[in-house]
């Protein structure tokens, strides 16, 4: 169960897209009214401000009297999100480039705090307090396991490669709100950032190169169905195309992992392609280094465990316990040297943890 899922406060939320706003309310981690959604005006500021405090008065007006705690949501960026404020190169809100302070201007206008985050961040957090971490930990216990996790790196698999990462339930923002993915250096192709590897572009553009066939009206849904035989194509191209995907986000996660030491999850829309991508992902993460002496080590320290597997996920739960015995007593504690992390695909998807991630990430700060 999530961390805020029985509270009462009411949170704004809004998804902002370079087309269109998306305007909602949550209480107890669920949306209480339906979805009201605005053209977003994104080349005029003014126009684009305005749509902003139209959108939460009619959310207000929906609520019964109900007062709203706060106002969360994420924003693209580059950002300085702690202060709210919006600034740089930002192709679907052009009209941000030279600095908006966009928390600021809300809390003026609505008289709550406002809360904005990068959507790889809260989707994290979302995950983390309202998600797999929970879910994970809950079943552990009832496996009659000991273990729990504190730590989460979530990922994000669609337009771009997103990352957020939560420790011991808070989220890390970074120093400058630059705590990514997306800009390391793709592990393949020298030069290049991972990104071009890790997105719906790097699976068109690898099931292109290895059919043969340019044609860029197809999507990552269409390589999927040629994959599985439902639509005309080259099958093993678009196998190709998903496997090398997972293999360019093992390597990159591997990195992730080793240094955040927490269990990770994937969400976004090319998740559904998991049977043709995270074979090579494992394979990745569970690959080898090497000494200059020639000694062959793991790539991570950490086990790492399919936890969508029912047979790992069992595995996970057992580790390697074992009583060791207190030098000079008759006494005994329990241990376990098996370090191991988890892996899995989200199970509430990446728009529902975004949203969970925004009220959570309001509330734990209000609470703060």
């Amino acid at each position: 169960m999530g961390k805020y899922k029985n509270d009462s406060r009411v949170v704004l939320t809004l998804d902002a897209g370079g087309t269109n706003m998306v305007f909602g309310a949550m209480r107890s981690e669920e949306y209480i009214i339906d979805p009201i959604t605005l053209p977003s005006n994104a080349n005029d500021l003014d126009l684009c401000l305005e749509t902003m405090v139209t959108g939460f008065r009619s959310v207000i007006n929906q609520l019964g009297g109900i007062k709203p705690s706060a106002i969360s949501f994420a924003f693209p960026g580059p950002a300085d999100y702690a202060a709210g404020i919006i600034g740089g190169f930002l192709p679907n809100f052009p009209s941000f480039r030279d600095g908006v302070a966009l928390g600021p201007y809300l809390k003026e206008v609505f008289g709550v705090p406002v809360f904005i985050n990068n959507d790889g961040d809260l989707y994290a957090f979302g995950e983390a307090l309202g998600g797999v971490l929970p879910e994970v930990n809950e079943k552990l216990l009832a496996m009659g396991s000991s273990k729990q996790y504190h730590n989460l790196i979530g990922y994000t698999f669609g337009t771009g490669f997103g990352m957020g990462c939560v420790i011991n339930d808070q989220l890390n923002r970074g120093d400058n709100c630059c705590a990514e993915t997306w800009c390391l250096p793709h592990p393949f192709i020298n030069g290049v950032i991972v990104e071009e590897g890790v997105a719906i572009r790097a699976v068109k553009r690898v099931y292109a190169e290895q059919s043969g066939v340019q044609d860029a009206s197809l999507t990552p849904k269409d390589i999927f169905d040629i994959a599985e035989g439902r639509r005309e194509g080259n099958p093993e191209a678009a196998k190709a195309a998903f496997a090398e995907m997972g293999r360019t986000a093992g390597r990159c996660m591997a990195v992730a992992g080793q240094l955040m030491d927490g269990l990770i999850v994937i969400g976004g829309g090319i998740t559904a392609s998991h049977k043709y991508f995270m074979p090579a992902l494992l394979a990745e993460l569970r690959g080898t280094v090497r000494t200059l002496s020639g000694d062959t080590l793991q790539r991570m320290q950490m086990k790492v465990y399919d936890l969508d597997d029912e047979a790992e996920f069992a595995a996970f739960a057992k580790g390697d316990a074992r009583e060791l015995k207190i030098y000079g007593t008759d006494k005994t504690v329990t241990y376990d040297p098996q370090k191991r992390i988890g892996i899995m695909i989200s199970k509430i998807g990446a728009s529902k943890a975004i949203s969970v991630g925004a009220y959570d990430f309001a509330l734990s700060q209000l609470d703060a």
